[in-house]
């Protein structure tokens, strides 16, 4: 069966003291870290909450052979990830946050392995400096969320479509095993997060003596001038780690977001730096992304999304390049606190150059809940 007359359709050392700075809460009201303990009392409590992330998407190329050798689009019904959040407080000074996630596995050819795993996404302690710091300082010990992506995903917030730039190139998870100390700078000028992981991510264990020193620099120069301008920040990340001694496994991020009531906008830059155990030389990659989200008076959202990745800057390889482009429309929910519900219809299209890679487009419809 001809292959083009069938394309009609829709076609993520040692024992250490992590030191780093939380997320700065948002200047636009984009809120606190999903399953973050505010208190202001001694009085304990506890608080369970959920996000989900639910699609459907219509694979437009490439076309799939199916068992009975029939040449179709595949296209499916998903969750792709489920979170349950428990957290709370036992005084304002000590709060805790445990969050199983339940997740498509894809790594495996069996069929139960390729199915929806559960697993520990956050369980960490977390104390608070309120009492003696800027509000929002806290130290977090145990599997936490990593200082960029939590950071990202708060002004970013269509993670619900797909993974962020760094994410989806493999670059750092959201999450990994560590201690850290997080602190505002007075007046809403920023927050610097800085900290020790073991850089296996929260998805493995730690398999050597190597650690991941992450550290991350958020100012919003005009926080206390014109309100036009205090949605304005700039963001530099560093996560310095080691495959094992003497290969070292590098990222740099430099970053400037705007947010508005009537549009966000961001532009990331990364260069990355990898030696394999037995390689002679390292492995050079950089790639940028910007993204553009304007937004209505009444739940309708626009997203505009570019990545460009080089993989590999070696002269030999400099040819094989990977784009991104995503197009969608959204509609939030009217909602009221940390309650957030959306529907998408976006078009996502990789390209591939010069690679053994296969291109891929897609349509799809994705839903978020969480609360």
């Amino acid at each position: 069966m001809d292959v083009t007359s069938r394309r009609r359709g829709w076609r993520s050392v040692q024992a250490a003291w992590l030191i780093g700075i939380g997320v700065a809460r948002a200047a636009s009201a984009q809120g606190v870290a999903p399953g973050s303990v505010v208190t202001t009392n001694d009085t304990p409590s506890i608080r369970v909450g959920a996000m989900i992330f639910a699609n459907y998407t219509y694979q437009i190329e490439p076309e799939i052979i199916d068992t009975g050798r029939n040449i179709v689009n595949y296209h499916a019904f998903d969750v792709t990830r489920a979170y349950i959040n428990v957290s709370g407080s036992l005084s304002r000074i000590v709060a805790f946050r445990v969050t199983p996630d339940v997740r498509r596995e894809t790594n495996s050819g069996t069929a139960v392995d390729a199915g929806l795993t559960f697993r520990i996404k956050y369980a960490y302690l977390q104390t608070n400096f309120d009492d003696w710091m800027t509000r929002g300082s806290f130290a977090r010990f145990g599997i936490q969320p990593t200082p960029y992506l939590d950071y990202t995903e708060i002004i970013y917030r269509y993670r619900f479509q797909g993974t962020m730039f760094a994410e989806r190139a493999n670059y750092f998870n959201s999450a990994d095993a560590g201690a850290s100390f997080h602190w505002n700078l007075p007046s809403d000028y920023g927050d610097i997060h800085v900290g020790i992981f073991n850089g296996e991510n929260y998805n493995r264990p730690e398999v050597n003596d190597q650690k991941a020193i992450m550290i991350r620099l958020s100012v919003r120069p005009f926080a206390t001038t014109a309100p036009i301008l205090r949605g304005l920040r700039a963001t530099v990340f560093y996560d310095g780690d080691s495959y094992v001694e003497n290969a070292e496994r590098t990222r740099a991020i430099g970053q400037v977001t705007f947010e508005h009531p009537r549009v966000v906008a961001g532009f990331e830059y990364l260069s990355a730096k990898d030696r394999a155990p037995t390689a002679r030389t390292a492995i050079e990659s950089s790639g940028y992304s910007i993204w553009l989200t304007p937004r209505s008076s009444i739940g309708w959202e626009a997203l505009l999304r570019y990545d460009h990745l080089a993989p590999d800057r070696n002269p030999a390889f400099e040819s094989r390049k990977q784009d991104r482009t995503i197009i969608g429309v959204a509609y939030w929910f009217p909602h009221q606190g940390d309650v957030s519900a959306a529907l998408m219809l976006d078009y996502d299209a990789e390209s591939l150059r010069n690679t053994a890679s296969v291109a891929t487009r897609s349509m799809a419809i994705h839903a978020l809940v969480s609360f």
